[in-house]
């Protein structure tokens, strides 16, 4: 018999006992309202919102990479975020999700910025474990009965294209990808830190480079997640130093603050990019008029942005609020396939993800200067905006997503 129930939003997996779905079979399943190709944090999420508004998903997971090694990564999200996933009953234990309740940001010649998290937010951000994350959702969706995890792509009116930055399927669809690629890299791993970390998250500019450290295991943990944006010739021999080598070059670029330093995690690492698809929606290839199909575009399957602003999920997660509003807000009569709710969703997002792309953009290029003039000038803008007062204000309330 089917599982019993109304889904996540309203019960959660561990409420529904050990009532597992059956193996998909294509020629004994209805049809599905919703393709989504990508099965990571931004397709999951999207997927359980779609299933609560009663919308029958099939979720097309790729199979695990057989040289894949544990995943270092850890995201900063925001208000608007948290709220996003406790909707769908998905947001990690307290452990797993480190409240971050101030920020210091250094510049190379003494500027300095720092906020603190607004009263009504609770915290500025929350620096959430990836595989943690990504775990609560697979077992979130595992119990939702209209979401089908498929090995192949399914026919739907709406397919939602949630493959990340090097997606097969926006390729396949002519869809072209403006990349501007930044002379970095980024190199992530796991620290222990000989200080606490006092629940701040900290982050210094120095030579063209950017170090981040966010804080990990609770409000009275002790390590952190590192985020270290390097020129792309440094990085192989960054990666290639032995553990305790790299820990003292990070003792050094981050002053000591938070002590000795030891590497608990294998270092990854990857080219850093700014890029947005041209068209965010379209026809399907196999459309036809008796049954039209078409497609969107969402996460980083649309956009990248550079990590210094920890928004890069953030802007995946508000790409498929929209899209799951949209689509619960439509006319009765309308398909959830329909290009003018498509085209709707694609302009809001566009709209939306521009300024951080800007901003983000701004920020490495004028951290990247490293002519005398250009270090006073950034410097001493860093001193005015800490010194803002309302102005300060409003961009920590923009950056917890309220």
């Amino acid at each position: 018999a089917p599982c019993k129930g109304e889904g996540v939003a309203e019960r959660s997996p561990r409420s529904l006992g050990v009532c597992h779905k059956p193996a998909y079979n294509s020629a004994m399943a209805q049809p599905f309202d919703v393709c989504i190709r990508g099965a990571g944090i931004v397709g999951r999420t999207l997927a359980l919102l779609l299933a609560r508004e009663r919308l029958r998903v099939a979720l097309v997971a790729a199979p695990p990479h057989p040289s894949a090694t544990s995943d270092v990564r850890a995201y900063a999200l925001n208000a608007a975020s948290r709220a996003l996933l406790e909707s769908v009953r998905s947001w990690p234990d307290d452990t797993l999700a480190t409240p971050v309740q101030a920020m210091q940001v250094l510049g190379d010649q003494g500027g300095e910025v720092h906020f603190n998290a607004p009263a009504e937010a609770g915290a500025l951000a929350w620096i959430v474990d990836v595989p943690a994350l990504e775990a609560q959702l697979a077992e979130a969706v595992r119990y939702q009965p209209l979401v089908e995890v498929v090995d192949t792509p399914q026919p739907a009116a709406l397919t939602v294209v949630c493959e990340g930055k090097s997606s097969r399927t926006r390729t396949e669809f002519g869809v072209e990808f403006d990349v501007t690629p930044y002379p970095q890299h980024a190199i992530a791993a796991r620290l222990l830190c000989e200080k606490p970390h006092g629940q701040v998250a900290r982050q210094w500019f120095s030579g063209g480079n950017i170090l981040a450290f966010l804080p990990l295991g609770g409000a009275d943990g002790n390590s952190v997640a590192l985020v270290w944006s390097v020129n792309q010739s440094q990085a192989p021999d960054l990666l290639a130093l032995p553990p305790e080598e790299f820990c003292q070059q990070l003792e050094n670029a981050s002053h000591h603050v938070l002590g000795a330093l030891t590497l608990t995690s294998d270092r990854a690492a990857w080219p850093l990019q700014l890029a947005r698809a041209r068209r965010w929606s379209g026809v399907m290839p196999d459309s036809t008029p008796a049954k039209p199909r078409n497609w969107v575009l969402a996460g980083d399957a649309a956009h990248t942005v550079h990590p210094l602003s920890g928004q890069g999920l953030n802007l995946g997660l508000a790409d498929v609020q929209e899209l799951a509003t949209v689509l619960r807000t439509r006319d009765y009569w309308r398909s959830v396939g329909d290009p003018r709710l498509l085209r709707s969703y694609e302009r809001a997002r566009k709209s939306g993800v521009l300024p951080m792309g800007w901003a983000t953009d701004g920020l490495q290029q004028l951290f990247a200067q490293e002519a005398g003039p250009w270090a006073t000038l950034r410097n001493w803008g860093m001193q005015t905006f800490d010194n803002s007062g309302p102005l300060k204000a409003w961009v920590a309330r923009q950056a917890t997503g309220r």
